[in-house]
């Protein structure tokens, strides 16, 4: 298998549906990774086209640009775990490759540090650093076993075989995501925090009705702050239960924002990211006997009706009085 990764960093909101178009015009074989990247499988079109996966990956790039003026990163290797990291961690323009031998895999990833293998979040990453295995390289020298003491059996073999760079994922055309995000970008350096909480109360309501639309609940929230200084905080929480309310995505996002107690902090942006999605009919729900809550959830799908039909039509009070 040839994987190609491609992402275009920093671009608007229909970059990742033209790059879509770029990719399927090389191969049907296309997963979407919103809001601005995805995965393809090249194994036949190195055949069609007559080039290796390098030649297909530069055509992908040079088309993107051509056609679409997107100036993407682009990753190559044999696994969409080496391909994500490889593309992720290039300028705009930049086709790296990593080849699918041993030593080079292990050359890749041994530098990188933990956070970086897809599949370890932040608590995992800082379980993992108290133990001195900060580095990848480091956790692809400890013995299975124990990283599995230390993380528990089914992610500790996760980790153990993606820190040795095995993937066992194949890209899958037109799977579902497991993620989704908005952005608010600020016009000045906000440092109002009344500001900074109504921008996180517009883009949970925009999650919300994204999740319901597509019958689906996220089972953690991810926020994101970016500052004038261009550094970035990211802070992820478990919700209490997988859900796609607006009230439970808001009340989730406005406690990480007030946990980092930015006081005087110039922020650019804002982003909220709805991570380990699932669908809505999988889930549970635990039983609750508060009628207003419950009424306010059966209200939901008829807002979502009205709000689609009639944009800025309903929405919270408080952004309307802002």
């Amino acid at each position: 298998m040839t994987v190609v990764y491609a992402q275009v960093p920093r671009a608007p909101g229909e970059s990742g549906r033209l790059l879509l178009r770029v990719l399927e015009d090389i191969t049907p074989v296309v997963q979407a990774l919103p809001p601005d990247a995805a995965l393809a499988d090249v194994t036949g079109s190195v055949r069609y086209f007559g080039c290796d996966a390098v030649g297909i990956a530069r055509l992908i790039r040079v088309r993107a640009l051509a056609w679409y003026g997107l100036n993407c990163a682009v990753g190559v290797a044999a696994n969409p775990l080496l391909a994500r990291m490889a593309g992720q961690g290039g300028p705009p323009g930049a086709v790296r490759f990593v080849p699918d031998t041993p030593r080079d895999v292990a050359a890749f990833l041994e530098r990188k540090p933990v956070i970086a293998l897809y599949g370890v979040g932040p608590k995992a990453a800082r379980t993992l650093c108290t133990y001195g295995l900060d580095s990848v390289g480091k956790v692809a020298a400890t013995s299975e076993a124990t990283l599995q003491r230390i993380l528990g059996a089914r992610l500790g073999r996760l980790v153990h075989e993606r820190s040795h760079g095995i993937d066992r994922t194949r890209v899958t055309p037109h799977a579902a995501p497991r993620s989704a995000a908005a952005e608010r970008r600020f016009a000045r350096h906000e440092v109002d925090a009344s500001v900074r909480r109504g921008a996180l109360l517009e883009l949970a309501v925009g999650l919300g009705r994204r999740l319901r639309a597509d019958d689906q609940v996220a089972r953690a929230l991810t926020l994101t702050v970016r500052y004038a200084d261009r550094s970035t905080t990211t802070r992820t929480r478990a919700l209490p239960e997988p859900t796609a309310h607006t009230p439970a995505l808001a009340g989730t996002a406005q406690a990480l924002h007030d946990a980092l107690g930015l006081q005087r902090a110039r922020v650019t942006a804002l982003s909220l990211r709805a991570e380990d999605l699932m669908p809505a009919r999988l889930s549970s729900r635990q039983l609750t006997f508060d009628r207003q809550a419950e009424s306010a959830d059966r209200l939901e799908p008829v807002l979502d009706r009205i709000a689609a039909r009639w944009p800025g039509v309903v929405g919270p009070a408080t952004l309307a009085r802002s």
